[in-house]
């Protein structure tokens, strides 16, 4: 992979991969909290989604986007994209100041007419996101 097509993935509230057209709304997903401050005042969440391009797909970018609630300001959100367990690709992205994010990364490439799929197949995605655990705890 050239170094430009590497990115940054972030996460939370709905996740959009395309181009397979799925859509999963991480609502639907359970957060998995873990404390990252002594005071228990803030937490990364985790959350674990299937991602599919398929062996059919024409279109160069796939891309993740969604909305952190209750976001720490100056955390981004970290994405990590698994296939059959082992690591492929790492990113993380800023989140916007209404809590947005979107990651856009390459999945189809065409080189002296030669078409090269960076991604195809089965993949597992974990995003992470770092939220006060108490909404009363963040600082305007």
């Amino acid at each position: 992979m050239k170094p430009w097509m590497a990115g940054t993935l972030v996460a939370i509230a709905s996740i959009v991969i395309f181009p397979t057209l799925i859509s999963t709304m991480s609502e639907e997903a359970k957060w998995d909290p873990k404390l990252i401050a002594d005071d228990q005042s803030i937490v990364i969440e985790k959350q674990i989604i299937p991602m599919n391009i398929s062996q059919d797909n024409e279109l160069p970018w796939a891309y993740v986007e969604g909305k952190v609630t209750n976001g720490v300001q100056g955390y981004p959100v970290i994405i990590q994209i698994y296939k059959d367990g082992k690591p492929v690709h790492f990113a993380q992205t800023n989140v916007k100041a209404d809590g947005s994010y979107e990651y856009m990364f390459r999945v189809r490439n065409v080189d002296n007419g030669k078409v090269i799929h960076v991604f195809e197949g089965d993949y597992t995605v974990k995003i992470f996101k770092t939220v006060y655990a108490n909404p009363q705890s963040s600082i305007v």
